[in-house]
């Protein structure tokens, strides 16, 4: 199907070009999300006679968006989620999650406009990009810990699991001394000299 294009679609063309697309992707996206008209005589009549009116009504959405995009840029958002001892979450954190995040903290952003080529499935911080116009894009840092203290830590730059594996290394060899020194090793000197 012959479509033309509303404002720039990613991997597809600019504003007026006129481009072929798949039914369906022109059924179920394009033409509902008000991002392109079939390419009829009439549908070009009437694009070539609001043409200036859809590029301001563009530019003012793009500034918009950059003006969202500064304030979002480079900050960072703390999600606490559940996660066993080696990091790796009871669930995963969607795009869903991070919108939510950064709406509760005052931005104002959707869904959709988050990227995300697989979910979050692990501590740490992870960046997260953000579409927010078709032209104006930016990143925010996401923290994934298991508390505030941990996501503070991580924040800090720490490597919490290798923290933790460390610290249990500790014990263990403090609990194994304690066996030989007290426990297990004088039952040994015990029975020799006997």
């Amino acid at each position: 199907m012959k479509v033309i294009l509303l404002e720039r679609v990613e991997r597809l063309g600019g504003l007026g070009d006129v481009v072929n697309v798949r039914d369906g992707f022109a059924r179920n996206f394009l033409l509902p999300m008000s991002k392109a008209l079939r390419a009829t005589e009439s549908n070009l009549k009437v694009f070539e006679a609001q043409k200036s009116e859809i590029e301001s009504r563009n530019a003012a959405a793009r500034a918009g968006a950059s003006r969202a995009a500064e304030r979002l840029d480079g900050k960072s958002y703390v999600l606490i989620r559940q996660a066993g001892d080696t990091g790796q979450l009871y669930g995963s954190v969607t795009a869903r999650d991070v919108a939510d995040a950064i709406n509760a903290e005052g931005g104002k952003i959707e869904r959709s406009m988050v990227v995300l080529d697989k979910p979050i499935k692990a501590l740490g911080l992870h960046q997260v990009k953000l579409r927010l116009h078709a032209e104006v894009a930016t990143s925010v840092t996401i923290n994934v810990a298991r508390s505030a203290d941990e996501a503070e830590r991580q924040a800090r730059g720490e490597d919490v699991i290798a923290a933790q594996f460390q610290a249990d290394r500790e014990s263990d060899a403090e609990a194994a001394a304690d066996m030989i020194e007290g426990g297990a090793g004088a039952q040994e000197a015990f029975a020799a000299d006997a």
